[in-house]
């Protein structure tokens, strides 16, 4: 396996065994638990400049931080999405500045593609032939995509309330797809036995080590768009966790070699539907319980039992943020609120960041002199269905 000589080990955050990342690609071997790779940032050798010369490259330039070589990456250029100011949202809510990090700008509309070209990159050293996942949607287009560019056959198992769009650019993408009824434990269950009689390889959130570094990038892209400086708040919409967890792991990473000051708050934002991980905070517990009956309109969040639940709950608590989680009605009306206010248009399910942090000004968790980032997990195309249904229910 090609990797950065600045890669340590696989290390599981369970048992705390470690193993040379070339012979792990999934789960802990020795007790099945989530591996996570580790760096000697002290062999890191790289400065701010150095990203700046590599602007066109997308997450590939920040390589001297990934467990990959540029030259070996899966990438069509994900990553490098823009950072929109949204001044009206910070006057209407008192808060010093609100950004939107725009992931629905990706090559497949969503920030799973800075994840899955890790996910595949590391498959695709490993040798597979096939990778496979359960998603919600979103994950599966990505998965087909970076899949079908590395020219491995991808499996996707989905429920069948996935949404159309979603389910069709799978089968554009050449993917496999098994649409399971019910919802989306029906599909890890489908998935879990499946996986287990034909060996492929595993990209569900967690079973691999390497979705979670893609989304270390988020944190630096916000950084450098930031001129080195950490946001004070990150409000990310959280179903399995991969995309928080790694925004926060390279938050800290960035402390750590000194190129900003301070890690931001990072908060979890769910539908109040399906909120297990705002449950576990609120609670103070260490790891979630299932959410006995899901029932929300984000099915991209709705995730009831999270792989991550545990990574999310120390990754909040660590930055000093937290979790929220507000309804339906509220999610739908602010990812309205911040198209008709800043033009930017955020996935429905994205709408728990911006109904979140309203949530969280209205607690006093967010101050005057704050900058705040919303992440636009996905385009607004992918479910503008539901938001033109919530238009058409108050009569617009």
């Amino acid at each position: 396996m090609t990797r950065n000589p600045a890669v340590r080990d696989l290390t599981c955050r369970d048992c705390g065994d470690s193993f040379d990342p070339a012979d792990a690609t999934g789960p802990c071997p020795a007790c099945g638990g989530h591996l996570a790779v580790t760096y000697d940032l002290d062999a890191v050798d790289v400065s701010t400049e150095a990203f700046a010369d590599r602007r066109y490259e997308g997450i590939a330039r920040y390589a001297d931080l990934l467990p990959f070589a540029a030259e070996t990456l899966v990438t069509m250029r994900e990553g490098t999405t823009p950072l929109v100011p949204c001044p009206d949202l910070a006057d209407e809510w008192g808060v010093g500045e609100v950004y939107v990090k725009d992931e629905g700008r990706n090559p497949t509309g969503s920030v799973a593609d800075r994840g899955m070209a890790l996910g595949v990159t590391a498959a695709a050293e490993a040798g597979a032939e096939d990778v496979a996942l359960p998603t919600t949607g979103i994950e599966g287009q990505a998965a087909a995509a970076y899949a079908a560019r590395a020219g491995l056959d991808s499996h996707s198992f989905v429920p069948s309330r996935a949404t159309f769009d979603a389910k069709a650019m799978i089968n554009v993408h050449g993917g496999d797809m098994s649409v399971v009824g019910g919802r989306y434990e029906d599909a890890v269950e489908a998935f879990a036995e499946t996986v287990a009689e034909e060996g492929w390889h595993s990209l569900a959130a967690f079973e691999t080590p390497y979705r979670r570094e893609g989304h270390r990038t988020l944190a630096y892209e916000l950084a450098e768009q930031l001129d080195w400086a950490a946001p004070d708040a990150v409000i990310y919409p959280t179903g399995e966790g991969v995309g928080l967890a790694g925004t926060a792991a390279g938050a800290r990473d960035l402390a750590e070699l000194g190129f900003v000051d301070e890690v931001p708050e990072c908060y979890a934002a769910q539908a109040a539907g399906c909120a297990p991980i705002v449950e576990a905070f609120e609670a103070g517990a260490t790891e979630t319980e299932p959410w006995e009956t899901p029932d929300t309109i984000c099915g991209g969040i709705e995730i009831p039992d999270p792989a991550g639940g545990a990574e999310v709950l120390d990754a909040v608590g660590e930055s000093g943020g937290g979790a929220v989680a507000t309804v339906d009605r509220d999610v739908l009306e602010a990812a309205v609120d911040v198209a008709q206010s800043a033009g930017v248009e955020l996935g429905a399910t994205a709408g728990v960041a911006a109904s979140g942090a309203r949530e969280l000004v209205e607690r006093g968790e967010l101050g005057a002199d704050d900058t705040v980032v919303l992440v636009n997990t996905l385009t607004g195309n992918a479910e503008a269905d539901v938001l033109r249904s919530h238009l058409m229910s108050k009569g617009i």
